[in-house]
């Protein structure tokens, strides 16, 4: 029993020791990339500017930098979207942490990456440094560091969110048609979605509220337009099975 005991004493590290394997051992820096898909025109965009980085000055980046010491992961998110694009009233949510051995040139940086979908026109740029603009998603294809993997998994798991979740909704005005939420949607999953099937979809779940209005001056057939009952959808919640196209 003493000898359990004493074993067991001697593997346990003190916090003098941890440091020290910290400081000899764990030389890795740590960032943050936000990836922000915006909403306008019934496109889907992403959020890019010029790199800063020498290696990398004539290609587009992900909005990102390192973490301070005192930083949390979710203060360096915010700080690092105010600072680039002047945006201070966008929710991010963590998607996956980055960490292969050779993805920054300065040497082991390990980046976690946070997303966030939002209407265009409901959030203006405040800061236009390093020629941030707002580029089609399905234009983007050779980012600097590793951010079109990055890119590419925020695609996949915004795509999938949305319709696990009514996200798109809250991109919408508070009035829309079903041509509107169709296109959304298949701006979002770049897809294109058959008109009767949508429809049928969508009025089963019984989310929608017929406000009794359609559309004005618009350069089609004007359409009914809708409401998203939150109400509704509050109540189904736990019984919500998502929207499979």
């Amino acid at each position: 029993m003493q000898s359990s005991r004493s074993m067991l004493l001697k593997n346990i590290k003190t916090l003098k020791v941890i440091r020290s394997e910290v400081e000899n051992i764990n030389h890795i820096g740590l960032s943050v990339d936000c990836v922000i898909f915006g909403f306008d025109e019934n496109k889907l965009k992403v959020l890019l500017m010029r790199s800063d980085l020498e290696k990398f000055q004539c290609k587009w980046s992900l909005l990102g930098d390192l973490v301070k010491p005192d930083e949390d992961l979710d203060a360096a998110a915010y700080r690092i979207l105010k600072q680039r694009a002047g945006l201070d009233d966008v929710y991010l949510e963590q998607v996956y942490t980055f960490g292969k051995t050779n993805r920054h040139p300065g040497g082991r940086v390990v980046t976690v990456a946070y997303c966030s979908l939002i209407n265009i026109q409901h959030h203006k740029l405040k800061t236009l440094a390093n020629e941030l603009h707002w580029h089609d998603v399905d234009s983007v294809n050779d980012l600097a560091f590793d951010h079109k993997r990055i890119f590419d998994l925020s695609l996949q798991r915004l795509q999938k969110r949305v319709q696990e979740h009514p996200l798109g909704f809250s991109l919408l005005p508070s009035k829309f048609s079903l041509r509107e939420l169709q296109n959304l949607y298949e701006a979002i999953l770049s897809i294109k979605l058959d008109r009767r099937n949508f429809r049928k979809k969508l009025f089963s779940m019984e989310i929608l509220t017929d406000i009794d209005e359609i559309e004005k001056n618009v350069p089609h057939r004007p359409g009914k337009l809708y409401k998203f009952d939150y109400d509704k959808y509050e109540r189904k919640k736990k019984k919500w099975t998502g929207i499979d196209f």
